[in-house]
């Protein structure tokens, strides 16, 4: 079976195309999850612009010298493996390339995720590289897959934004300004800092939002 990815010109992101290649066998310890559904937003698109900044084209590199995979979050289910510790049918939330499918290195297995070990990611950020195993994650319904690759990633932004204020005693003030107050992170943050005695929270947004 081929896989289709969705690949885009780093130096001209309105330039798309798709592409298809024959799957590969499985080298060494491998799995091959099929990718089901994710979320596709802004934040993504941020993903593209700062790709070479901060090094999102290397986490799902193309082939061909100047395109480049856009990083989502979804969920993806293993219908390949030759990893003991990671059986067909196991579903996970993670971090994947718009594709129908890709091949996954799991390292550090435990009973609540794994990592991909591949040698190119090695270097790359740990939270991008996790992959929670839906079975034994305690927030995880099929019925909230939609919301959940949605919100999910940025919620743990707006998570360390609220607990590093509250460390720093929010340097003195008690009024929380939120100048982009219809984002995703934003909701996050105000939902954290609600839930905090002496704190009033003000969101601007545009009367659009």
């Amino acid at each position: 079976m081929p896989t289709t990815t969705f690949q885009v010109r780093k130096d001209h992101l309105a330039t798309t195309r798709w592409h298809e290649q024959p799957d590969a066998p499985l080298a060494g310890p491998q799995v091959r999850v099929r990718i089901e559904r994710f979320a596709l937003t802004s934040n993504n698109i941020t993903y593209a612009a700062f790709g070479d900044a901060m090094h999102y084209w290397r986490f799902f590199p193309a082939d061909e010298e100047g395109w480049g995979h856009i990083p989502v979050w979804g969920f993806a289910t293993v219908v390949e493996s030759t990893h003991a510790g990671v059986p067909v049918g196991e579903r996970v939330y993670g971090y994947f390339p718009m594709a129908s499918s890709v091949v996954l290195t799991p390292v550090r297995v435990s009973p609540g995720s794994w990592f991909d070990g591949a040698p190119h990611r090695a270097e790359l950020h740990p939270v991008y590289n996790q992959y929670v195993r839906c079975a034994a994650d305690p927030f995880y319904t099929p019925d909230t897959e939609d919301v959940q690759a949605l919100l999910r990633p940025l919620f743990i932004t707006s998570w360390l934004i609220d607990d590093f204020l509250a460390d720093n005693d929010f340097f003195g003030a008690r009024v929380m300004l939120l100048s982009s107050a219809s984002s995703k992170t934003a909701y996050g943050t105000a939902f954290q800092l609600a839930q905090r005695a002496g704190i009033e929270v003000v969101g601007l947004t545009s009367p659009g939002n």
